[in-house]
C-alpha cells in the first residue's frame, strides 16, 4: 500500500489542475460507495470499488517505474474509462441498461491499446542508444497487432470466467435465425436454415424472448470488431504522425514520452 500511496503522491504532485481535480473527484465518489457496500455488507461490490481506486493509481506507478510521461488527455481517459468499467458498468449495471455501452468501452480500449502499443514503438525509434529506424507503415501495423492481441486475451478471459467461475461476461445475444450444418440429415456439410424463430424453451418452460438466446458469440465477435476500428483509427494517425516527424496535435495526446533524469519530457523541457 506504501507504493499506492506514493504513487498518489506522485500523481497530485506532476498534473494539471484538471487531471487532479477529476483524479480526486472520482476518488472521492468510489471511496464513498465502497464505505456504502461495506457498512451495507455487499462486499463483492466493495472489492469492485477497491479495485477502481487501485486502479487510478495505476498511471502513476507505471510513470514512476517505467520513466514515461502520460499526456493529459490520456490520463482522463483511462481514469473516466476505468470508472466507466468498474464502477457505472458493473455496480450500475450500465451493461444491461445501456446496450451499447460495453460497445462504447471496447471501442476506446481498442484505441487506447493501438495508442500504447505505438508508443513502445515509438520510444525505441527516438531513442538514440538503440539501431531502430522503423518505417511508419511497421509501427502502424505493429501498434494494430498489439491492440487486437490485447482484445483477444480479454475475450480469452471473458471465457475462462464464464467457464469456470460461471459468470456471464460474455453477454448472450437474441437471435431470430441462424444456419447449422448440425441439422443437415444427409451429413453433407450443408448449412441448414433455421428461420422466424418465435421463442425458446428452457425444460418445457417458455422464456417469452421472442427469438433464440445466442450465448455469447454474437457479443465477442462485435466487442472484437468495434476493437478492431478503434485500432484502426489510432494506427492511421500515428502513420501520420511519423510520418510529418511527430507533428500530429491529436497523436501527441495519446502517445507516452520517454522522461528525462527530472522527470520531466522532451516536450516540456523544449
Amino acid at each position: 500500500m506504501s507504493r499506492l500511496k506514493k504513487g498518489a503522491s506522485e500523481f497530485a504532485a506532476r498534473r494539471s489542475k484538471a487531471v487532479l481535480v477529476l483524479y480526486l473527484a472520482l476518488r472521492i465518489v468510489v471511496g464513498g460507495l465502497l464505505i456504502y457496500h461495506i457498512i451495507r455488507g455487499n462486499y463483492e461490490s466493495a472489492f469492485t470499488c477497491l479495485l477502481a481506486l487501485v486502479l487510478f493509481v495505476l498511471p502513476a506507478l507505471i510513470e514512476r517505474r517505467l520513466h514515461i510521461d502520460l499526456p493529459n488527455t490520456l490520463e482522463v481517459i483511462i481514469l473516466l474509462f476505468i470508472f466507466a468499467a468498474e464502477i457505472l458498468g458493473e455496480l450500475q449495471s450500465y451493461y444491461i441498461t445501456y446496450p451499447y455501452w460495453d460497445t462504447m468501452l471496447h471501442t476506446t480500449c481498442g484505441f487506447l491499446t493501438a495508442a500504447i502499443g505505438f508508443s513502445m514503438i515509438d520510444i525505441l525509434n527516438r531513442d538514440g542508444r538503440i539501431k531502430f529506424n522503423l518505417s511508419p507503415i511497421y509501427c502502424a501495423v505493429a501498434a494494430f497487432c498489439f491492440s487486437m492481441t490485447v482484445g483477444v486475451l480479454w475475450e480469452f478471459w471473458e471465457f475462462a470466467m464464464d467457464r469456470l467461475l460461471h459468470m456471464d461476461m460474455q453477454k448472450d445475444t437474441v437471435i431470430t435465425a441462424f444456419y447449422s450444418t448440425a441439422l443437415d440429415p444427409t451429413m453433407q456439410n450443408i448449412a441448414v436454415p433455421v428461420t422466424q424463430i418465435k421463442d425458446v424453451a428452457i425444460n418445457g418452460t417458455s422464456l417469452g424472448l421472442g427469438g433464440y438466446l445466442d450465448i455469447g458469440l454474437y457479443d465477442t465477435m462485435e466487442d472484437l470488431f468495434v476493437n478492431f476500428l478503434g485500432a484502426v483509427v489510432f494506427s492511421v494517425i500515428g502513420y501520420f504522425y511519423i510520418k510529418r516527424r511527430g507533428e500530429g496535435r491529436v497523436a501527441r495526446q495519446f502517445i507516452p514520452t520517454l522522461t528525462d533524469a527530472d522527470g520531466e519530457s522532451p516536450a516540456q523541457t523544449q
